[in-house]
């Protein structure tokens, strides 16, 4: 494995970062939302996940977008556990904690970039965890 510095670090490399952590976060909730919307017909939370998934949008998308690299990921392949949900509690499960770590990565990673956006990673990464208690 290699240690890369922040010297080495390059901002593409951050970008593919977020770029990853937004379609997983956005993905996430979609999930959850539709749950709590078709199966659960919960307006309320559904509502509150849609707000979130809104406001996980960033300015000038593009930018990260263009550093996606889906040939390039060395964990594309999914694992056996990815495909094992014995209920519709494990799937909220596996995509409450997907968006929250999606959201926790995400405001790790825009400390380097936009402090401003990182404080609004760690809103939404709390809001899912209030959530997911109440779901």
């Amino acid at each position: 494995m290699t240690n890369k510095t922040d010297k080495d670090l390059s901002q593409r490399e951050v970008f593919r970062l977020v770029d990853a952590c937004l379609n997983r976060l956005r993905e996430g909730i979609r999930v959850l939302e539709d749950i709590s919307r078709f199966i659960y017909n919960n307006k309320e939370i559904s509502k509150k996940l849609k707000d979130l998934r809104h406001l996980s949008r960033v300015q000038d998308y593009t930018q990260y977008l263009q550093t996606r690299d889906i040939i390039g990921d060395v964990l594309k392949e999914n694992t056996e556990s990815e495909f094992a949900r014995s209920d519709i509690a494990s799937v909220i499960l596996a995509n409450f904690k997907r968006s929250q770590e999606s959201a926790r990565s995400l405001e790790e990673s825009f400390k380097l970039i936009d402090p401003k956006e990182a404080h609004k990673f760690k809103h939404i990464r709390y809001e899912l965890y209030d959530l997911e208690k109440n779901f």
